[in-house]
């Protein structure tokens, strides 16, 4: 049978197709992944999927997506998927790696960065001294929450991080579901935004072995 090799690579997103003069020339990392899943669901001679793995995350929905399309293809075909990570597996790339039945850390592999960040940036004071105001219409009075231009308010913050909490329990959840040897008290001790390097994430069961690439596809 034959081995697919994947590239994981970069910053996860569902950011458009590229195009040039009317001409698709790059997909996003969300269609690419799903492309080749697509063509690979038509390949009976696939045996297994092998995913090198370099990447700081990105945002929880294209990595939620990414994670869906492999587990969704490996249940329906009965097909293998390792995960072979490079230099790094962080955050949704780690949320990603978890679809695989087996993960494999390079000798100098960081994984982990288990958590979600939200950015806001207040520019409030900055344009103050500029001399800038600015006049806001809106339907609500949390509509401009993420406005750059003031500071949010108390019940705001209450709000975002009820938000950040519910996906920060889902990433929790799938570490727990997909890897062996852990429970919700242990992932939640782990999962406080620090990378590991392959010997801790190894022996927080974090992967399930450390290799090289050759020795993997071999």
């Amino acid at each position: 049978g034959k081995i697919l090799l994947v590239n994981v690579d970069g910053v996860i997103n569902n950011q458009k197709d590229k195009t040039f003069s009317g001409s698709t020339v790059g997909l996003g990392m969300v269609e690419k992944i799903r492309s080749i899943v697509e063509k690979a669901e038509k390949d009976e001679e696939i045996k297994a999927l092998l995913i090198k793995m370099n990447s700081p995350g990105g945002t929880v929905t294209a990595s939620d997506i990414i994670f869906h399309l492999l587990k969704t293809y490996k249940e329906n075909r009965k097909v293998r998927i390792y995960i072979q990570v490079m230099d790094l597996a962080a955050s949704g790339g780690y949320y990603i790696a978890l679809a695989g039945d087996e993960i494999i850390a390079h000798p100098t592999s960081l994984i982990g960065s288990i958590g979600v960040i939200a950015l806001k940036v207040n520019l409030q004071e900055l344009m103050t001294k500029v001399g800038v105001s600015w006049e806001i219409v809106k339907s609500g009075d949390k509509k401009d929450f993420m406005s750059p231009f003031r500071p949010l308010t108390k019940e705001e913050r209450v709000l975002f991080q009820e938000t950040i909490d519910r996906y920060y329990d889902r990433f929790v959840d799938l570490v727990v579901l997909n890897r062996d040897g852990l429970n919700v008290k242990e992932v939640r001790a782990l999962a406080d935004g620090r990378v590991y390097n392959a010997h801790q994430a190894l022996n927080n069961h974090l992967v399930d072995s450390i290799g090289y690439l050759k020795e993997l596809i071999e």
